[in-house]
């Protein structure tokens, strides 16, 4: 908007105008005639000749009519002041950033993390790098130059996740379900450790979930496959599991896992009157036996490798009937004997002579048959114990587990 200021010749009508007793006549010229009227307010009112209150009275005036902001009323007078007169600088608009990495390059840092399970950023660029130049790939051309933190960009990408699928982070719940402590077996058998091993998912199939179970004074140990880790799939299993070991079972540990931490398994081992507790925060020994029997049972037996969830049911059988009575009759293992220093402190020693099978364990406890349930006795286990050797017994763990990898492999391949 802009008016017809021409009858306005001295300060005194600027001053009078600025009050509101001035009559002005308006008119509506547009974006240039604006910027020229400005022009010819400052050169009529000599604005390079007044004084500072004399010149914050047309500035207040021309801020007032043109609607300007300060700071972009001070940016023109500067241009007036310099050229004598007003012109738009304002270039062309500019050319929106090129993309310099395709659908292409996306598609091919999916099919990378697809064959090598998506490793960290800077191992992903490192074999996109090795492709380019050590092997001639110029599908990774661009990829071998990429930044890091852009390779995280074009991972979350809405291209790269219709490839390769959304993966939501698990956000930590605080639930008031079990003690958060340390058990306390006293030498008593009964007091389970328990942690989940999944076998990973592969291109949006499922891996089964294997449930490892240890007792923490006899180490016998049960391992059990299910399909999913839901309630739905774990309650029936640990059901089975809680009565698959000869003694009375007295507590049952986890760490924080919301599989175990519910209300449903919560009043299953209320039920069965056994004591739930759970790992406390910065105590990463509270659940380590169990997260060791992991590494040395578990994954050296069952291996890293996806296994489908539709063969959940082959590989339980394969646990309960081979692994497990390996493990509980014909496996030693060491157990530690607590010595205190000088200094008061608790050291562990595992000595040879201390080494035994879980079962050997359980029998030498003092008064053994006291823990055992009702209906088992030793002279049953015996019979189990001793239905073959050791060496049989790793002979026919190999021949079921060969068997068993397999019919899986032909599954799948087919």
């Amino acid at each position: 908007m802009s008016l017809n200021t021409d009858p306005l010749r001295h300060l005194d009508d600027l001053r009078s105008f600025l009050e509101g007793s001035s009559p002005v006549q308006f008119c509506a010229p547009s974006g240039p005639a604006q910027r020229e009227w400005i022009a010819r307010t400052l050169h009529r009112f000599a604005y390079r000749t007044l004084g500072r209150a004399e010149r914050g009275l047309v500035l207040a005036f021309l801020r007032k009519v043109t609607g300007v902001s300060r700071a972009q009323m001070t940016r023109l007078v500067a241009q007036w002041q310099l050229s004598g007169s007003l012109k738009d600088r304002r270039g062309r608009p500019a050319a929106p950033f090129t993309r310099r990495y395709t659908q292409a390059d996306v598609a091919a840092l999916a099919a990378l993390d697809r064959l090598h399970g998506q490793l960290s950023g800077p191992a992903t660029r490192k074999l996109a790098e090795r492709a380019f130049h050590l092997f001639g790939d110029t599908t990774y051309a661009r990829l071998a130059t990429i930044s890091v933190a852009h390779l995280y960009n074009l991972r979350r990408s809405a291209g790269y996740r219709r490839q390769r699928g959304h993966i939501e982070p698990t956000r930590p719940t605080a639930v008031q379900i079990g003690q958060r402590r340390r058990p306390q077996p006293n030498g008593q058998p009964g007091f389970l450790r328990v942690d989940s091993v999944h076998q990973g998912d592969f291109d949006g199939i499922k891996g089964i979930y294997l449930i490892n179970l240890v007792d923490a004074v006899t180490q016998y140990e049960a391992v059990f496959a299910l399909a999913r880790i839901s309630e739905a799939f774990l309650i029936p299993v640990l059901e089975t599991a809680l009565q698959t070991f000869p003694f009375a079972i007295r507590g049952f540990h986890c760490d924080n896992g919301s599989e175990y931490i519910n209300h449903r398994v919560a009043r299953l081992l209320d039920k069965l009157n056994i004591e739930f507790t759970k790992c406390r925060p910065r105590r990463s020994n509270d659940n380590a036996l169990v997260e060791s029997k992991n590494a040395s049972v578990v994954r050296k037996h069952l291996g890293y490798s996806h296994i489908p969830s539709r063969f959940a049911e082959r590989v339980n059988t394969f646990t309960t009937t081979v692994l497990t009575p390996y493990l509980n009759f014909h496996r030693p293992c060491f157990f530690p004997e607590i010595i205190l220093d000088e200094k008061g402190r608790q050291r562990r020693r595992y000595r040879y002579e201390t080494m035994n099978t879980p079962y050997g364990k359980l029998k030498s406890l003092h008064s053994a048959e006291q823990y055992l349930k009702p209906g088992i006795t030793f002279e049953q286990l015996d019979t189990i114990a001793h239905a073959m050797t050791d060496s049989q017994a790793a002979e026919q763990l190999n021949r079921e587990r060969e068997a068993l990898f397999a019919r899986i492999s032909q599954s799948t391949a087919a």
